[in-house]
């Protein structure tokens, strides 16, 4: 019996810079965010970026596919996530 693709784990590896040049813009801009700041939400980096609230979305999706960016949730408010880079 073989594993299919759909059972197949998230590798678990660090992110680099060699894992976003072919990103969109808004990703490489929220990265670039992210790496000025510890730990933001999605509404403060779209009021950092000056991206809209879905263009930083679309842009965190992609960058937790590479592995790049962390997420958790706020102590200070469990309905809000806090993005932080993953880059070694």
């Amino acid at each position: 019996m073989g594993t299919s693709e759909s059972m197949q784990e998230k590798p678990t590896h660090n992110g680099s810079w060699d894992d976003i040049p072919d990103l969109p813009p808004s990703a490489k801009l929220v990265a670039k965010v992210l790496e000025h700041n510890d730990a933001m939400t999605q509404q403060q980096i779209a009021d950092e970026s000056l991206l809209p609230n879905r263009t930083v979305r679309y842009a965190l999706n992609r960058l937790d596919e590479e592995n790049v960016v962390d997420s958790r949730f706020s102590f200070s408010d469990a309905r809000k996530r806090l993005y932080s880079l993953n880059i070694k």
